[in-house]
């Protein structure tokens, strides 16, 4: 089959397209033919060198396709069915697991980082991490959804507990992570401000339902939820950027608010005052991925078309290497989609 792998780290010229053979799907698992994959920025990350990552690797974290074979012990699913699947790796049988707090296992990953993901043509998975899709998506529009979709859905569902009402700020509404969590907290009923780099994501933003924008390259972003608030605050700032933006989401916040963190996209570096976290009596939270019944819940939301992936271009897989510069660049509003 037709795959990327990197061999070794390093910039786009890393990435590999050559012949390698196609998986043997053990009886537990399903063989997909990958029709979609879309890029996050842990593609780059992956590829400029995470610690402990085994070379070769596939890249690719969130994958749609058809089912191409079945292993003797699944049941329920059949040949030629339309699937995405669930971008982690778990152990499934640890207590963690059991109790379904998948990504809290001690084997959990996501693909593409410390196993292999979708930038091929097939990929073998285990059964429970298939779920079949409606015909209202395309494939490009399914591998948009996974990661971005369970990422956002436990960072203000699971971890910060949104609630009807309330004022949410969404940092980076072009990205995937951003425009899924504008969408989100809009079902929840609630007051979002978003931000971006230029007046064209703060329109498509707003056109997803933010009630108000604010351009980080122009105005300073703590004034102007200060003064949209009247001087409160957000009751939630949902952080991925990192060491950029830490100080004006902290200020951001009201009193009693909520930062929810899941990246670290400028620098993993960030510090805080200690008077003001426990005076203001603020919660910070850390938040990975999410678990398979987080997944469910919110693809439910999508299938049914109460939130929407958003799909910005499409590269044909042998042109990854442009395609990963495009995403370097962040100039998309949406997911980058490798087509298969």
């Amino acid at each position: 089959m037709k795959a990327v792998r990197i061999h070794q780290v390093g910039g786009p010229e890393v990435l590999t397209y050559e012949e390698i053979p196609a998986p043997e799907p053990r009886k537990d698992e399903v063989l997909v033919r990958v029709r979609a994959c879309s890029l996050n920025h842990l593609d780059l990350w992956v590829r400029e060198g995470i610690p402990k990552v085994k070379l070769p690797r596939i890249l690719g974290s969130d994958v749609a396709g058809e089912i191409a074979a079945i292993g003797e012990y699944v049941t329920g699913l059949s040949i030629g069915q339309r699937v995405l699947l669930a971008p982690m790796h778990y152990c499934g049988h640890c207590p963690k697991c059991v109790a379904g707090l998948q990504n809290q296992c001690r084997e959990f990953t996501v693909l593409g980082n410390a196993v292999d993901g979708g930038n091929c043509e097939f990929i073998a998975v285990p059964a429970a991490t298939v779920i079949p899709i409606p015909d209202s998506l395309d494939f490009h529009q399914a591998a948009s959804v996974p990661l971005v979709f369970v990422t956002a859905w436990h960072m203000l569902v699971g971890r910060a507990g949104i609630r009807a009402g309330q004022t949410v700020l969404v940092l980076g509404a072009g990205s995937g992570v951003g425009i899924a969590a504008i969408q989100i907290a809009k079902f929840f009923h609630c007051r979002v401000i978003t931000t971006a780099g230029d007046e064209a994501k703060l329109a498509k933003g707003k056109e997803l339902g933010a009630d108000y924008g604010i351009n980080h390259y122009h105005q300073k972003i703590s004034e102007q939820v200060r003064r949209i608030t009247n001087k409160e605050g957000v009751d939630i700032v949902l952080e991925h950027v990192g060491a950029a933006t830490w100080d004006e989401s902290v200020k951001s916040l009201k009193s009693g608010g909520t930062l929810v963190t899941c990246g670290a996209t400028t620098g993993p570096n960030a510090s805080i005052d200690l008077r003001h976290l426990f005076a203001r009596q603020l919660t910070i939270l850390g938040s990975y991925m999410g678990t398979m019944g987080e997944l469910h819940e919110v693809l439910q939301h999508v299938f049914a078309g109460y939130l929407r992936p958003v799909v910005d271009r499409v590269f044909p897989l042998s042109e990854i290497r442009e395609a990963h510069q495009y995403l370097a660049n962040s100039q998309m509003f949406g997911k980058v989609i490798l087509s298969i």
